[in-house]
């Protein structure tokens, strides 16, 4: 019997399997019908709405049901406030913190006036924050990032140590960066996962990176995976695809 030449197989050691997350509805998202408004200093580093943080709850009761928060070994967070929010939300403990333990919080209490209770960092997998899956880069406030010393007292287990400059010196108040150059960025990040010892890894982020990291790598697939791969992402949402060694 001849194959139909549609299907492949490959050695499960050469693949690794990433859970991709767009960070839940932002208070910047509130503005979105006038671009100008994003370029407003009051939406520096937006933090979630009441809408995402209830997109957060239902992700993190559907990571735990299905038994993806079991299989987790580490997420990775774009380092501004909206996604290391949502993957806290969505990636960390179950319940409220517990007073009285000594083992250190994810997230504080109330972390970006969010009226949260403090995040537990107990049973779950490593968080850590890398700059290469930032959002599109300069212009708007709501993509620069804080200096990193403020982050580590709100976020005290997230790990920061791959970020080289306490400040921004990526975001440019006068430069966008290029949906080139975005692209280039995205697939040095996909090659850095690919240097990991883990095998399943979550990857919390933004809409704009995803989509053209995505369509660097979508681009010789058949157009129904295609469309599958490169479609925008709703907000929260979660999906999951496998990258491969071909080498």
């Amino acid at each position: 019997m001849e194959g139909s030449g549609s299907t492949t197989l490959f050695p499960l050691h050469r693949t690794k399997t990433l859970h991709l997350v767009r960070h839940a509805h932002g208070a910047h998202q509130l503005e979105v019908e006038d671009r100008d408004a994003l370029k407003s200093e009051e939406l520096f580093d937006a933090q979630l709405s009441l809408q995402g943080w209830q997109q957060v709850d239902n992700l993190n009761k559907h990571i735990n049901e299905c038994g993806l928060a079991k299989k987790v070994e580490l997420v990775i967070v774009s380092p501004l406030l909206r996604t290391m929010q949502t993957a806290v939300g969505a990636f960390g403990g179950v319940g409220d913190y517990a007073d009285g333990t000594d083992v250190t919080p994810l997230m504080v209490e109330n972390a970006g006036n969010s009226n949260r209770s403090a995040t537990s960092n107990i049973n779950t997998p490593p968080f850590l924050a890398v700059e290469l899956c930032r959002e599109r880069l300069g212009v708007y406030y709501c993509n620069r990032r804080r200096a990193t010393s403020e982050y580590r007292t709100i976020f005290p287990a997230i790990d920061f140590s791959l970020i080289e400059n306490e400040e921004d010196v990526l975001w440019k108040a006068d430069a966008r960066e290029s949906y080139e150059s975005l692209a280039v960025r995205g697939m040095q990040f996909i090659d850095w996962l690919w240097t990991r010892k883990e095998k399943e890894i979550a990857v919390v982020t933004h809409s704009c990176f995803l989509f053209h990291t995505l369509g660097a790598h979508g681009k010789d697939y058949q157009p129904t995976v295609q469309q599958e791969m490169c479609t925008r992402f709703a907000n929260c949402e979660l999906r999951s695809v496998v990258i491969a060694d071909r080498g």
